[in-house]
């Protein structure tokens, strides 16, 4: 069986590579992007069973990516999970109403991240 593959679309080289190394040593394999519009160029038939995102990002942020990536009838089901500093209520409606299902702040703990993926990733 081959492992569950999370794309991870963040900015920041460094969260990318904390990310990479807390889920590819619970086992995942990991796609990176570094912002949005790179985000949607990884969508391209591979499957994923999760994404995380970051919020704030150049070119296209996590609200607008989420929101196109969701558009696509091949990861219209894919649950999303944001990885942001933010954490105005207001921005959580925006994550929910553009299709995140979990938030999470930063700066995280592995453990805290891993816990959020279980959840959401299928055996």
């Amino acid at each position: 069986m081959s492992n569950k593959t999370i794309l991870v679309v963040d900015d920041s080289s460094s969260l990318r590579t904390a990310v990479r190394i807390a889920l590819t040593g619970a086992g995942f394999d990991v796609v990176e992007a570094e912002d949005g519009k790179q985000g949607l160029s990884k969508l391209d038939g591979r499957k994923y069973h999760l994404v995380i995102s970051d919020v704030n990002m150049p070119n296209l942020d996590g609200f607008g990516f989420v929101s196109s990536m969701k558009q696509l009838p091949a990861y219209k089901y894919t649950p999303v999970v944001m990885l942001t500093t933010e954490t105005g209520e207001d921005k959580k409606e925006r994550g929910k109403a553009a299709g995140a299902k979990a938030w999470i702040i930063k700066p995280f703990l592995p453990p805290q991240l891993l816990n959020v993926v279980s959840k959401l990733v299928m055996p």
